[in-house]
């Protein structure tokens, strides 16, 4: 026998006692890597993004492993007990943003945290998983597509938590809510005719919730359309954003080379505007890598979803991984210019901890929701 063959058998060998590990663990492989990929390019942005802060990318990698550590919790929990637990997940993040709207931490003109003495937390982030397991528990059950009725009930479900946290006051997080508790009444199956009144409606309700916008979310909105109306004010931090990504042009300027980011031109560089400095120190290719990253990540968990066969599981499990979709859309396109800025972080990027710590915990409910599709019997 040759070293060749040895060689060969060797990695064999691995790559099934590998698999039978992460099979073991209820994990899917091809998502944990891309999932890693993102996590491991962020953590080497954040390097350059903070300054050359070690301490910020400690702090961002411990943040990750905790929410790995979530992931693979979820990961082992079975589709029934999370179904089971819905409605106590539901009502128990409603009580936790009633208490933050009475007597939570303020900081940046917002009262969005929960101090807990060693730690602060934002109870919306929470929503963003119970409310589509919320929606997707109630319509369980119910003949899809979902009646009238139904739909009211389910725009209820959604509204309170999305209302409380728009009081906040954070439009991004809210809308995120929204649209995670909407994607699963669309998986349910609309008619074209529904679909369309309902966006009229809610255009009709933009239009009307104009007015009960804060000053600064209607200029935010203002400077999308024309940032240079004010641009040592609210169009400030759009034009930074494109000129850092329009300076980077092909190949970028190099890791830690960027000047936009380096001198602080750019504002919350290492949180919601990371993705500008990813594109002038990494230019084009790098900013094209991390979203082909994405786009396997995303891909991969619609594949898994698609798998599911229990109608809780196929609705929750889709809403998590088009919800993952909508927010590197939404980060990036808000940095570019394309969209209003709205506070959203590039996942598994930005510097943050509760967020970074949900959307992992979401993938692990992909995941379980995916492993355990032929155990479902109830």
């Amino acid at each position: 026998m040759t070293y060749g063959s040895l060689d060969a058998s060797y990695t064999r060998r691995t790559l099934t006692r590998s698999a039978r590990m992460l099979a073991s663990l209820k994990v899917d492989g091809p998502l944990l890597v891309g999932l890693a990929l993102i996590a491991v390019f962020g953590l080497i942005v954040m390097y350059s993004a903070s300054g050359r802060d070690i301490g910020a990318v400690l702090k961002s990698a411990t943040r990750i492993g905790i929410g790995a550590i979530v992931m693979l919790a979820f990961a082992r929990v079975k589709p029934g007990f999370l179904r089971r637990a819905a409605p106590v997940l539901y009502l128990a993040g409603i009580a936790l943003l009633v208490v933050v709207d009475v007597v939570g931490y303020i900081g940046k003109g917002a009262q969005r945290w929960l101090d807990l003495g060693f730690m602060r937390f934002q109870p919306s982030e929470i929503m963003k998983i119970a409310v589509p397991m919320m929606c997707a528990w109630y319509l369980h059950e119910r003949p899809l597509p979902p009646s009238p009725a139904h739909l009211l009930v389910s725009a209820a479900l959604i509204f309170v938590p999305v209302a409380l946290t728009v009081a906040q006051p954070d439009l991004g997080t809210g809308m995120l809510i929204a649209i995670a508790g909407v994607l699963v009444i669309l998986l349910a199956g609309l008619q074209l005719r529904i679909i369309l009144a309902l966006a009229g409606i809610a255009a009709v309700g933009a239009w009307f919730g104009w007015s009960f916008l804060h000053d600064y979310q209607q200029k935010r909105v203002l400077m999308f359309l024309d940032p240079q109306t004010d641009p040592l004010g609210a169009g400030y931090h759009i034009i930074q954003s494109q000129i850092a990504i329009g300076s980077g042009g092909i190949f970028g300027k190099g890791w830690m080379n960027g000047s936009q980011a380096q001198l602080e031109f750019l504002p919350e560089r290492s949180t919601d505007f990371i993705f500008a400095v990813i594109g002038e120190e990494f230019g084009l290719v790098g900013a094209a890598l991390l979203l082909l990253l994405y786009t396997f990540v995303v891909g991969r968990a619609m594949y898994l979803a698609m798998q599911t066969q229990e109608t809780f599981a196929r609705l929750l499990a889709g809403s998590i991984a088009i919800t993952f979709f909508v927010y590197v859309f939404i980060n990036a396109g808000m940095v570019s210019g394309l969209l209003p800025v709205v506070g959203v972080p590039l996942p598994l990027v930005s510097y943050g901890g509760t967020s970074m710590v949900t959307v992992l915990a979401g993938f692990g409910i992909l995941m379980s929701l995916y492993s355990h599709r032929k155990l479902i019997r109830s």
